[in-house]
């Protein structure tokens, strides 16, 4: 159902229903919020790649999880509907640099899943649709992280026309950060890793941070002294005084690995 593998400073979180082309259910939307809240409390973790097992990336939600919810009430589809609320925001809010592995079909809330990621490298064989208006819903939980991916526009032409768009498409638009050949995906992923891995945890996590605080915020002299501060604090904490030390005495951080 779900595989989380540890190795390395890297936790590889692995949808595990091929048959059902990894859909979730309560049951997997409850042991991705456990696992995401396990692996941001893990200092030993440095980065997270989210990934589907079999054909598809995921394909949202599983079609007897939606025959048991529409004979919920308004309070059961507000609590199910918020429990996958939660779930999207602890993946969002991980300390850890995040990237989406998309080597297949990522459909309706799956969508949800890569755009919450930090960033997202597909294949080819990638496809995405929002497709909840056709079945007369609205990707109402998804949207914040889709339409921060996205931007208005896509999002107004894709949640309303409901339409399959390919990986290139989905590039141009920013679902996607970066496109290679299937058999090049894993390769770009271990280069990528290299390049996290080099980068220190805790300034990771203040970078998120940041990233969170300023997009679309004026540039006026309340967001200058904000981000002065933020420099000032990193610049005098012990992560940041080894990477300036290490920086300057030509040698490798101590965060590193000795393998980087």
């Amino acid at each position: 159902m779900l595989n989380v593998d540890i190795r390395d400073g890297v936790a590889r979180v692995t949808l595990d229903r091929p048959e059902v082309r990894n859909a979730f259910d309560e049951v997997v939307i409850k042991k991705l919020t456990q696992a995401f809240h396990e692996i941001a409390a893990d200092s030993g973790i440095r980065v997270v790649v989210l990934a589907g097992n079999g054909t598809a990336f995921c394909a949202g939600a599983d079609l007897n999880w939606m025959k048991r919810m529409a004979k919920y009430g308004h309070d059961e589809n507000l609590a199910d509907a918020r429990a996958l609320a939660e779930m999207l925001a602890a993946l969002d809010r991980l300390p850890q640099p995040t990237i989406a592995r998309v080597h297949g079909p990522a459909f309706a809330g799956g969508t949800g899943l890569v755009a919450a990621c930090d960033m997202a490298i597909g294949t080819p064989q990638a496809k995405f649709c929002f497709s909840e208006a056709k079945l007369g819903l609205s990707p109402a939980t998804i949207s914040p992280y889709v339409l921060r991916a996205i931007g208005e526009r896509a999002a107004r032409r894709y949640f309303l026309s409901a339409e399959v768009f390919d990986a290139e498409e989905a590039l141009r638009i920013g679902m996607l950060s970066f496109l290679v050949p299937a058999a090049e995906l894993d390769a770009t992923i271990e280069g990528l890793l290299q390049h996290l891995l080099a980068g220190g945890p805790q300034a990771h996590a203040k970078i998120k941070n940041l990233i969170r605080a300023v997009a679309g915020r004026p540039i006026d002299e309340a967001l200058m002294a904000d981000t002065a501060r933020r420099i000032a604090e990193i610049r005098v904490s012990p992560e940041g005084r080894e990477g300036i030390a290490s920086f300057l005495d030509k040698r490798k951080a101590s965060w590193c690995s000795p393998k980087s």
